[in-house]
């Protein structure tokens, strides 16, 4: 849970590397309104989510860590669960920044960081689906290795920057430090409370890379996506349009 003076640095540069950026894109957009809204909110989400909660964690893991390891479930139930509960805030802090859009002086969904306003609709229907399998798939990954809170972290960072890279494309590879932020706070608490006493073999090299790749498997295995399509098939990827 303690973290190394090398893995302090990292994320030391990684925040400041967050906050740099933000400013400069905030300041390259500001004669646009509707990207400076953009923008805003996205500032609005590393304010609440990334300084605000992520603080709170590591403030109060002290507390958190033995709440839930007493709590009588098994840890990969107990691990999913923590998850999603974390994920769900997250979409809360995203909806909301979106549906303040009259704040930062645009119409809502003339800006936006959700595919939609409707809270219940983001989290069923686009991103929370999502994440469950693979929140799934690192609870098998945590069963079998030993990899440590400060790993998954890092490690689910880089899988959700593919996710946004994958949806919005290539250039949002440069956001790699919210993203890890972002998708990293959701997973690491819960990683914390998993036991030491599992039975979990220490990872190889090459177990970390395969760990970044190996939550898009249990799309399969656990295809809340696929059967989600099959009754909305309609459904539309982002209910705005395009940010001009």
């Amino acid at each position: 849970m303690d973290l190394t003076r090398n893995q302090r640095r990292f994320l030391e540069v990684l925040l400041g590397w967050l906050l740099f950026s933000s400013s400069v894109v905030l300041l390259l957009s500001w004669t646009s309104p509707v990207h400076r809204a953009a923008i805003g909110m996205a500032c609005g989400l590393i304010l609440l989510w990334v300084l605000l909660c992520g603080g709170m964690m590591w403030r109060f893991r002290g507390r958190i860590i033995p709440m839930v390891q007493s709590i009588r479930l098994d840890w990969r139930v107990k691990f999913v669960l923590f998850c999603t509960l974390l994920a769900l805030t997250e979409e809360a802090i995203t909806t909301s920044m979106t549906n303040c859009a009259p704040l930062f002086g645009v119409r809502i969904g003339q800006a936006y960081i959700t595919a939609s306003a409707n809270y219940l609709d983001v989290i069923a229907l686009h991103g929370v689906s999502l994440f469950v399998s693979f929140f799934v798939g690192w609870a098998v990954l945590l069963w079998r290795y030993d990899f440590s809170p400060f790993s998954v972290f890092v490690l689910f960072g880089i899988t959700g920057t593919l996710v946004e890279v994958l949806f919005a494309g290539p250039p949002h590879v440069l956001e790699y430090a919210m993203w890890t932020y972002v998708y990293g706070l959701m997973i690491w608490l819960p990683a914390c409370c998993v036991p030491k006493d599992r039975g979990a073999r220490s990872p190889r090299w090459w177990h970390y890379p395969m760990a970044v790749f190996a939550p898009f498997l249990f799309m399969v295995l656990f295809p809340l996506l696929g059967v989600i399509s099959v009754f909305f098939p309609h459904h539309p990827r982002i209910h705005f349009p395009p940010m001009r």
